[in-house]
C-alpha cells in the first residue's frame, strides 16, 4: 500500500490490491500519509486459503475489473476516511443526562463501549491543573489520524475512562511514548490483534496506589489508565475497531501493570532502560495475547530456577511470531517478548545465581525447536511468508543455522534482548506470563510532575 502512495504523490496513478473488508483501512492509512483519495481494488476472499483454482478466477474474473475501475473511474466523494475541517475540542457537543451522554457517545463511536464520565468543562479544568503546559500545547502527533494530541483533549479521554485529576502526568507520559517512533503506532491495526499495554515503574507507583502484586490489572488505579490509554488510541489516534483496527478476534481493554520493585531481586525495569531509580516512567508495549499462566514446580530431580527456566522457552516456542523471533538485521521485524514473573519465581532465580542477564542468555540459547517444524509453522500459519527459512538464512535475514538439516534444532530468538523480564503479580505464587509482541519496540516515557506537585496531590487526596 505504501509504494502506491508514493507512486501518488509522484503523480502516477495506482491502485491499491487488498482482500475483502481492507478498503477503509487502506484508505484511512493513505489518508495519513497524505493521499486523501487512493483508489483500491478487492480480491474477494481470504487469499491465504484459497486454492490455485480459486485464485486464478477471482483475480481473472473480479479483480482485473477492480483494478481496471479504479485507473478509470473517478472515486467517489467522501472515500477519505476523516472528513477535513477544524474543530474546537473545547465545544460542548452534548447536553443531557448521564444515560444520554452514554448512548450519544457511543452513537459517535467514541466510547470502547463502556458507560463513560461526562467530561465536562468543569472536569477538564480540574484534570488540567497537573500539566505544566497550556491547554491547546501540541504533546505529539498521533497516527493514523495524525491528530494533535493536546492536554485539553488527552484530559477529555481520562475523564471519560474514570481517571482523578492526578493521573494526568502518567497519561501526559502515556501519549508521548505513543507517539514515540519505536512504538510504530502506524502498523497497529493489524488483524492478528495487537493491543497496547501500559507498564509503571518508580516512585508513582507507591504515591498513587497503583498495584503490582496479585489481580494487578483489575487493582487500584490500574484499571482507569489502561482504559484512557485505550481511548486515547481511539479517539486521538483514530483506530476504530473494524475499520482500521482490524484484530480477527478482536481485542480485551488496554491494561495496566506496575512492576512490584520491592519484591524484585533485580534492578527494575526503568532502570535497566537508562531512567534514574527516583524517576517515574510510564512504558508502552504490545502484545497479542493475555493467555495461560504456568506455574513452574521444583522437582527432586530439578530446582524451580531450572524448570522456571524451561518452561519459559517452552511458552515461547507456542507463540505465533516463531516467524519473526529470529529475524535479524534493519529489515527484520520487531517482537519484543515481554515475560512477566512472580517476585516467588525472581527470587529462586536469582538465588541460583542468575541475573536478569542470564536469564535473557539462557532463553536465548535454548529456545529451540527442530527446523522441519518451524519451516511447517512458516509455510502452512503465514501467508505472507512466501520465502523459505533457508533463502532467508542465504539472504542474512535469518542466521545461518537455518540453512542446515530438517531436524536441526534452530534457535527461535534474534538475540537476548528480544525478551523483556517484568517482576510483578501474586508474590506468593510461582506463575508466569509471556506476552507475545509484535511491530513495535516498547518505549518508555518519565513522568513530568506538575511544579506544584505535593500541594495539587494533598488537595487531591
Amino acid at each position: 500500500m505504501r509504494p502506491a502512495v508514493e507512486a501518488e504523490k509522484l503523480g502516477i496513478p495506482s491502485v491499491v490490491i487488498t482482500n475483502s473488508g481492507f478498503a477503509s483501512l487502506a484508505r484511512i492509512t493513505a489518508k495519513a500519509a497524505g493521499v486523501s483519495d487512493l483508489r483500491v481494488a478487492e480480491y474477494p476472499g481470504a487469499l491465504g486459503i484459497d486454492n490455485p483454482d480459486q485464485i486464478r478466477q477471482r483475480i481473472t474474473e473480479v479483480l482485473f475489473n477492480n483494478i481496471i475501475d479504479g485507473l478509470t473511474v473517478q472515486p467517489a466523494p467522501g472515500a477519505a476516511a476523516f472528513s477535513a475541517g477544524r474543530w474546537d475540542p473545547a465545544k460542548i457537543v452534548f447536553t443531557g443526562s448521564p444515560k444520554q451522554v452514554d448512548r450519544f457517545f457511543a452513537e459517535q463511536d467514541w466510547t470502547d463501549g463502556l458507560p463513560v464520565v461526562p467530561p465536562t468543562t468543569e472536569r477538564v479544568e480540574q484534570f488540567l491543573r497537573f500539566v505544566n503546559c497550556a491547554p491547546d500545547e501540541e504533546i505529539a502527533v498521533l497516527p493514523p489520524s495524525n491528530r494533535k494530541a493536546v492536554p485539553w483533549t488527552i484530559a477529555v479521554n481520562a475523564v471519560m475512562a474514570g481517571c482523578e485529576p492526578y493521573h494526568m502526568p502518567i497519561i501526559m507520559a502515556a501519549v508521548r511514548a505513543l507517539a514515540d517512533p519505536r512504538f510504530n503506532i502506524n502498523n497497529m491495526g493489524s488483524t492478528s490483534g495487537l493491543l497496547p499495554f501500559v507498564l509503571l515503574n518508580g516512585p508513582i507507583v507507591k504515591e498513587l496506589d497503583f498495584a503490582s502484586g496479585a489481580q494487578l490489572i483489575s487493582r487500584g488505579s490500574n484499571p482507569v489508565i489502561g482504559r484512557a490509554v485505550g481511548l486515547i488510541f481511539k479517539n486521538i489516534a483514530g483506530f476504530v475497531s473494524g475499520k482500521n483496527y482490524m484484530g480477527t478476534f478482536g481485542y480485551p481493554l488496554v491494561f495496566t501493570l506496575a512492576e512490584d520493585e520491592e519484591g524484585s531481586p533485580w534492578e527494575s525495569f526503568h532502570v535497566e532502560h537508562g531512567f534514574p531509580r527516583d524517576a517515574s516512567t510510564v512504558t508502552l508495549g504490545v502484545t497479542n495475547n493475555w493467555g495461560p499462566a504456568p506455574s513452574p514446580t521444583s522437582t527432586p530431580e530439578k530446582s524451580g530456577a531450572q524448570v522456571t527456566l524451561e518452561v519459559i522457552c517452552k511458552e515461547l516456542v507456542k507463540k505465533k511470531r516463531l516467524y519473526t523471533f529470529p529475524g535479524r538485521g534493519p529489515h527484520a521485524e520487531k517482537a519484543i517478548i515481554t515475560v512477566l514473573v512472580s517476585a516467588t519465581l525472581a527470587k529462586s532465580l536469582a538465588a541460583a545465581g542468575y541475573s536478569k542477564h542470564a536469564v535473557k542468555e539462557y532463553l536465548y540459547e535454548h529456545t529451540r525447536m527442530p527446523l522441519r517444524e518451524f519451516e511447517w509453522v512458516t509455510r502452512y500459519t503465514t501467508a505472507k511468508e512466501r520465502s523459505t527459512p533457508r533463502e532467508k538464512a542465504a539472504a542474512g535475514v535469518f542466521p545461518p543455522e537455518y540453512a542446515g538439516a530438517p531436524d536441526d534444532m534452530v534457535r527461535l530468538l534474534s538475540g537476548p534482548d528480544i525478551v523483556h523480564i517484568v517482576v510483578c503479580g501474586d508474590p506468593n505464587r510461582n506463575r508466569l506470563m509471556t506476552l507475545e509482541g509484535g511491530h513495535a519496540d516498547p518505549t518508555t516515557a518519565e513522568v513530568e510532575l506538575p511544579h506544584n506537585w505535593p500541594e495539587l496531590l494533598e488537595q487531591a487526596l
